[in-house]
């Protein structure tokens, strides 16, 4: 299913509500971490939804899950293909050798070679290919038309949306109310399916998206009214570097998300922080979310806020040079 036929077929509430019951007896229901001292310092009350705590250590497996458990028998036993720098690769990977299914990953040169080899050990097929969105999305197909393989597209498949929407349906269960919930936004898959979750079990609690401002480009969508496309990403945030896809950010912009940005050195910061306060790593992806939080007082203060750490795949040999930095 590539963007625009997926873009043709919008989920619903009750898709992200199968996806859980789908993929109860697989993904993990993460913990909701508190820190008093990360309350004093940002002004509010923090809820962390514990996503890097997740199998194969993002988010992404709950929408990997739900696309392979989907599938009937006879798409199964083709097996699937997706474009990935990383965690979606992994997650898909995961999942489907959960099933036994075969799993084919184009990958772009340049990405974090600890993703890569988490994608190898769970047992998929590497492909390489150039570092850009229509290499990725031309190796795929061309992998479809070799094996039959279903595509599983990172973020605007509606089967991998619906299962990133229950993340955020865990959180709202947590509490009676949050004022705010913020998550990453890269692709959109996470921020389109927590987007249903928000608007049928917390219709009142406002949706912010946290992106790197080297690659602000739902920022500048959201602004325009329509899809920004023609941007070159540079940022730290590798898992946040694609296209806000279309079917996304027709979900988006209906909902009325809106969008903080943050710059690298406040987000590694951020890491950081969360780092020394909790003892628990993420990756700058995930710690761009608490990063607008800290960057934005005025908006949050006093405000119970609802946070998606979506993933703690940091390559360990990376950490000393990042947060030197800072």
């Amino acid at each position: 299913m590539n963007d625009t036929a997926a873009a043709s077929v919008l989920p619903a509430f009750d898709d992200v509500l199968a996806a859980a019951a789908r993929i109860a007896p697989h993904a993990h229901v993460t913990p909701v971490l508190r820190s008093r001292s990360l309350d004093a310092s940002a002004g509010c009350e923090l809820h962390f939804k514990a996503e890097h705590l997740q199998r194969a250590g993002a988010f992404k497996f709950r929408g990997a899950c739900n696309a392979i458990w989907s599938l009937d028998d006879a798409t199964a036993a083709r097996g699937v293909v997706t474009h990935s720098s990383g965690n979606h690769g992994a997650a898909l990977a995961l999942a489907a050798r959960t099933r036994g299914v075969a799993c084919h990953v184009v990958v772009p040169e340049g990405a974090v070679a600890a993703k890569l080899a988490a994608i190898e050990a769970y047992g998929a097929t590497l492909h390489r290919c150039a570092p850009t969105i229509a290499a990725r999305e031309a190796g795929c197909a061309q992998l479809q038309a070799q094996l039959g393989a279903e595509l599983v597209h990172p973020y605007t498949d509606p089967r991998v949306i619906a299962g990133q929407g229950t993340a955020a349906l865990e959180l709202l269960c947590t509490q009676a109310h949050f004022d705010a919930l913020i998550v990453p936004v890269g692709g959109g898959g996470l921020a389109a399916g927590t987007a249903l979750s928000v608007a049928a079990r917390s219709p009142a609690t406002r949706l912010y998206l946290a992106e790197p401002a080297g690659a602000a480009e739902t920022f500048a969508s959201m602004q325009r009214g329509e899809r920004v496309t023609d941007f070159t990403p540079d940022t730290v945030c590798d898992g946040l570097r694609g296209t806000l896809g279309a079917i996304n950010f027709s979900m988006l912009h209906a909902h009325g998300a809106q969008v903080l940005t943050a710059g690298d050195a406040d987000t590694v910061a951020a890491m950081r922080l969360f780092w020394q306060r909790t003892k628990q790593i993420v990756e700058p992806s995930s710690a761009v979310a608490l990063a607008v939080v800290l960057g934005n007082p005025a908006l949050f203060a006093g405000q119970r806020v609802g946070v998606v750490l979506t993933g703690g795949n940091v390559d360990p040999d990376a950490l000393p040079a990042l947060f030197a930095s800072t």
